[in-house]
């Protein structure tokens, strides 16, 4: 219990609050609908869990460590979101399954962690100054994932939850057009956002 309630609070709040993922999915459930999010929620977690396990075990720290790296992360990311924020520009909601656009799959949100420098920093702290103290550091890696997976899910879902309801709400295209305009600029803050990471 000493590590666990810190690891909850810790979890909790790095999840709920407003960063790349977080608008991502607020947008896909506002675009596609909570159910057509489900993928896109469960890859963010199974990157995260990826990213935690090797944090925990060190090699998170050593990527980090080397600025190019960093650097290229921030890059490319950055270019993800600027791509993101192009794709909604003038973009309705998908209430009639429209072909053009698609919702995240499990693999695309799982392979944006990897690009993500929030979830990097998150993953870091969490890793070294929560990993509990186990008799073997993957067994102690794997709780760390369990834990984080359990808090993270129900909070970063609760934005595509939200989404998804707006979605009920929004039937005139002008509202349309004006949370879309909306969602991009979040998205542009999110792409600044990293640099002051």
């Amino acid at each position: 219990m000493e590590f666990l309630l810190p690891l909850i609070s810790f979890a909790f709040v790095t999840s709920v609050t407003p960063g790349p993922n977080n608008i991502l999915l607020l947008a896909s459930g506002l675009r596609f609908g909570f159910v057509k999010t489900l993928p896109h929620i469960a890859g963010i977690q199974a990157g995260v869990a990826l990213q935690l396990f090797f944090s925990a075990l060190g090699l998170g720290y050593l990527i980090m460590q080397v600025p190019a790296v960093n650097l290229v992360l921030k890059i490319i990311g950055t270019v993800y979101l600027l791509y993101l924020a192009w794709i909604l520009r003038g973009n309705s909601l998908d209430k009639d399954g429209d072909e053009k656009t698609r919702p995240f799959t499990f693999l695309q949100a799982l392979l944006f962690q990897f690009i993500n420098p929030k979830a990097w920093l998150m993953t870091l702290t969490a890793g070294a100054l929560f990993l509990p103290n186990l008799s073997s550091n993957i067994l102690s890696a794997c709780l760390l994932c369990l834990v984080f997976s359990s808090v993270g899910t129900p909070s970063s879902g609760s934005w595509a939850l939200v989404g998804g309801i707006i979605r009920q709400f929004l039937n005139d295209a002008f509202w349309q057009r004006i949370f879309s305009l909306l969602m991009i600029s979040l998205i542009l803050l999110t792409a600044i956002y990293i640099w002051r990471i």
